[in-house]
């Protein structure tokens, strides 16, 4: 479990994962003024963006501009994902601060998602891996399907920290467990993590999931428990992978702060911040998004007393004394 009084990570995704997929293309100025406002909250990291091919992801396809442009903050991580070499050079190029490589645990993923094996995405990124140490530049593999696969079902626990196991030898700094497609389930999250801290109790950990059936925020506490203490969040709830039929947007990064502090936990992040960041996103993408918080308000923003209070409270004692 976290210590007590041990400070949790929160890192935003929404500018890449949450606008990878929307319909329409979020103009760099706003994407540049979003995550200079993200800046400004406590997070430990924002993923940027993604240095893949704007064919690809046309919605991305101003990473280098919009990476270059941003009024970095002493203490955020600026990162991006890289799918290959071409991609890792663009973005150690654009000042990127730590690069966050991808590949599926489960094969059939990887070959609809990647159009390799798994063998074959892994001795790709291991040539990144070379790329950015010679460079000086930090990196963090995130492995999607961790928890399971929509085709192949629950990818065994064995799999994924093998091929945690052979990055984190190659000189990887970090591992993100992905749950890309919201099957997993608190027990499932919580063995897991309790295997990866077991078999690399020094390594960088991550958890990245997303609320697809409702559990998104059950399986954050899950990992808490078992002794994760960073979660990639979307502000507003954005989110989902084009390549995973029925996957919806990550978990929420104001309701994730928001229950994070309600416990009491150790978390310098600035919900009001971002809350009035997540104000912003209808207008940005179009459509209304999934925060609860955001909705609702926080669970202690209390409502004036009625001033009809008093003659109720005149009534109800009338009645007693009668």
């Amino acid at each position: 479990m976290t210590g007590a009084g041990q400070r949790l990570f929160i890192q935003e995704v929404g500018t890449r994962d949450g606008f990878q997929i929307e319909a329409r293309f979020i103009p760099t100025a706003d994407k540049i003024a979003l995550i200079d406002t993200l800046s400004l909250c406590g997070l430990a990291k924002i993923e940027v963006t993604s240095f893949t091919s704007p064919k690809a992801i046309p919605a991305l396809a101003d990473a280098d501009e919009v990476m270059r442009s941003l009024r970095r903050q002493p203490g955020v991580v600026y990162t991006a994902l890289v799918p290959n070499l071409r991609g890792a050079e663009r973005a150690i190029a654009a000042g990127t601060d730590e690069l966050n490589l991808v590949m599926s645990a489960s094969e059939t993923h990887n070959l609809l998602n990647l159009r390799m094996t798994r063998e074959q995405s892994l001795a790709r990124l291991l040539e990144v891996v070379d790329l950015a140490q010679g460079a000086g530049v930090a990196l963090n593999v995130s492995l999607s399907t961790s928890f399971g696969c929509p085709m192949e079902g629950v990818v065994p626990e064995d799999v994924v920290l093998g091929l945690a196991g052979r990055f984190l030898a190659a000189g990887v700094g970090g591992i993100t467990l992905c749950d890309t497609t919201g099957m997993a389930h608190p027990g499932q999250v919580a063995s897991l993590c309790r295997a990866f801290r077991t078999r690399f109790p020094g390594a960088g950990a991550t958890l990245h999931l997303h609320n697809t059936r409702g559990m998104g925020l059950a399986n954050a506490l899950a990992g808490l428990g078992a002794g994760i203490d960073r979660f990639d969040a979307s502000l507003g709830g954005l989110g989902g992978c084009p390549y995973a039929p029925g996957a919806t947007g990550n978990i929420c990064t104001e309701d994730l702060v928001h229950m994070l502090q309600a416990m009491g936990l150790a978390l310098d992040v600035d919900l009001a911040g971002l809350l009035m960041a997540a104000r912003t996103l209808p207008g940005m993408v179009g459509h209304e998004v999934p925060g609860q918080v955001l909705r609702a308000g926080r669970s202690l923003d209390l409502h004036p007393v009625p001033a009809s209070l008093e003659e109720i409270r005149a009534r109800a004692l009338a009645q007693t004394q009668a």
